[in-house]
């Protein structure tokens, strides 16, 4: 592990609230490089609302798996089972629909680790591709994505408001990853 003390772990619901904090810290790290305006503020308090994280933790199609250390969480991802994309190519899908590190432990091989924890679950759930959405403005998301072997299927668009950002699908074999 490039971590000392890093442990990977299904989520618990005593996690929520730490899971709810470091989503905001990502999704403010990630998206709001010009600043905080009041349409982001509301979009990213509604993903990580109170709400919003119990649903994702009770989702029975999801697989929330957090890294830990020495009892902090550090990072997280969320695998969607039986998530579909008609961009993706054709086969049983799963999503990667998040992947979160915090800034401090990105770089450090956390995000590899959770990618193919992520892998694994999504094979033992009988998927065969899987997929994630990741903004197209995000060099740095693209280029580890690229590394782990996702392909770049085409745009789609994430609104919130009255804003369209854009986005690319990428996509990635489980396949050969199987034998």
């Amino acid at each position: 592990m490039p971590i000392d003390g890093l442990t990977l772990r299904p989520a618990r619901p005593d996690d929520a609230l730490c899971l709810r904090v470091l989503g905001v810290q990502v999704y403010l790290d990630t998206y709001a490089t010009g600043g905080i305006r009041p349409s982001l503020a509301r979009e990213v308090l509604a993903e990580f609302s109170e709400q919003a994280t119990e649903a994702m933790l009770a989702d029975a199609q999801s697989r929330l798996i957090v890294a830990e250390r020495d009892g902090h969480l550090i990072g997280f991802a969320q695998l969607r089972l039986r998530a579909t994309q008609p961009l993706a190519p054709a086969g049983r899908q799963a999503a990667l629909a998040r992947l979160y590190v915090q800034a401090p432990f990105a770089g450090r091989g956390l995000g590899r680790c959770l990618v193919a924890d992520v892998e694994r679950r999504a094979r033992e759930a009988d998927a065969d591709v899987l997929w994630l959405q990741v903004w197209a403005h995000n060099a740095r998301a693209r280029a580890f994505y690229a590394r782990c072997g996702f392909i770049d299927c085409g745009q789609v668009w994430y609104a919130f408001e009255d804003e369209r950002h854009e986005n690319r699908v990428l996509a990635k074999s489980l396949v050969a990853a199987r034998a």
